[in-house]
């Protein structure tokens, strides 16, 4: 892969001859954290962006590796910003670790360590649950803002104590972006604590770049992934995501990622484009036909 073209400047003329796309997708996934909004903000190019798309009869789909919220809230959440969106249409952790377990250890006693979200989806399920490290078999990690010294004591315990229990995750985020620069702790704080007071590892990660919640997000829509492009803020999960799962990908600089992170990034690592705002990622022509210009607000960083 050549080095990948950025689109840059404060003029969309310039913004666009340095690294929009020649031609439409025919399929957008999206990240949302960083990618679409910060916290409970649209970021600039995002809404008529995606407005766009759905004009234009391109399908939408979106991907988190966030278990704080719900595909029915996430919904609300977009709906609330002025973009209505079908739950069938996003994908995040909860699904993918509820399918993960009930695929894989469905007789399981799990120890979830995450919010209610997640908790909430596991009783749907059916999934049994306990804080009693005697009975634990699996210990899921997650982004848990109540993350505190009791449960990474039931989770010693369960592993490294009884030497029953296995550590699997929901993502291997380090910060969720947050507006004005700052980032919460994520899952992967949650998953370094328990391994280093264990020795254990974390297993499994079942959130990007796993190429398989790519796959689901896809499901039912008739579309070679070569003609799909992953959107996103992280090379470690979006990009890696994207390469693995054999679409084009689009990294925009408005999250975790910096120009500067790209640097000595192997070539095989990179994304195709790199684009300081999502609304880059219309063919050139297409911005003239709808009358955009470039002069909105930069995005907050």
């Amino acid at each position: 892969m050549s080095r990948p073209q950025i689109a840059q400047g404060t003029g969309w003329a310039p913004l666009l001859s340095r690294g929009a796309p020649d031609e439409l997708f025919d399929a957008y996934v999206f990240d949302l954290d960083g990618t679409l909004y910060l916290g409970d903000e649209l970021l600039p190019g995002a809404r008529r962006l995606l407005l766009a798309l759905r004009e234009l009869g391109r399908p939408v789909r979106f991907l988190s590796n966030n278990a704080t919220l719900d595909v029915a809230q996430y919904a609300a959440k977009l709906a609330r910003m002025g973009l209505p969106t079908r739950e069938g249409d996003v994908v995040n952790t909860v699904v993918t670790m509820t399918r993960w377990l009930l695929d894989h250890a469905p007789d399981a006693v799990v120890f979830p360590i995450a919010e209610a979200p997640l908790i909430r989806a596991f009783e749907q399920a059916g999934i049994r649950m306990s804080e009693d490290p005697a009975e634990i078999d699996i210990v899921v990690a997650s982004f848990d803002r109540a993350f505190d010294y009791r449960k990474l004591q039931i989770a010693f315990d369960a592993i490294w104590f009884h030497g029953r229990a296995r550590l699997v995750a929901t993502n291997p985020d380090r910060y969720c972006p947050m507006p004005g620069g700052r980032g919460e702790p994520d899952c992967a704080a949650v998953v370094a604590a328990i391994e280093a007071c264990t020795g254990t590892t974390c297993e499994v990660n079942v959130g990007k770049p796993d190429p398989e919640m790519l796959r689901a997000a896809l499901a039912g829509l008739d579309v070679d992934p070569a003609r799909t492009v992953m959107v996103g803020d992280r090379l470690g999960t979006d990009i890696l995501l994207a390469h693995a799962a054999g679409t084009s990908s689009a990294l925009v600089l408005t999250g975790e990622t910096r120009p500067q992170d790209l640097i000595g990034v192997p070539d095989e690592q990179l994304p195709d484009l790199v684009l300081e705002r999502v609304d880059q990622l219309l063919p050139a022509h297409l911005w003239t036909e709808l009358g955009w210009s470039g002069d909105e607000a930069a995005p907050r960083t």
